[in-house]
């Protein structure tokens, strides 16, 4: 199992619609998640910067930002672009975060 951590941008004053959106995430978009050996994720939000923290454990090779090419991750990166910053093809800018340290 590897732990990968990254960081995406909200655009200011899309929090609570980005929490809304994500406690309504789309049955098949889970499935298609878990079933790519995607568990234990996270998203925290920094309050001061609009930078969301993720984490995930993967099983594999692929986290959940590495999805893009299946018709479902498309549907919601188009769904969720108009309140993050996104690449031209509307998957979030992601930026992988260095593990430093870890403690079991």
């Amino acid at each position: 199992m590897k732990r990968f951590a990254f960081k995406m941008f909200l655009k200011p004053g899309f929090e609570e619609e980005y929490e809304r959106r994500h406690a309504a995430l789309w049955p098949e978009l889970k499935k298609q998640i878990a079933e790519a050996g995607v568990r234990n994720y996270s998203i925290y939000w920094d309050k001061d910067t609009n930078i969301l923290f993720g984490y995930q454990e993967i099983e594999g090779e692929m986290s959940s930002q590495d999805m893009g090419a299946d018709e479902i991750t498309q549907r919601w990166w188009d769904y969720m672009a108009d309140i993050m910053e996104v690449n031209p093809d509307n998957s979030p800018v992601t930026i992988p975060i260095q593990e430093m340290f870890h403690l079991d």
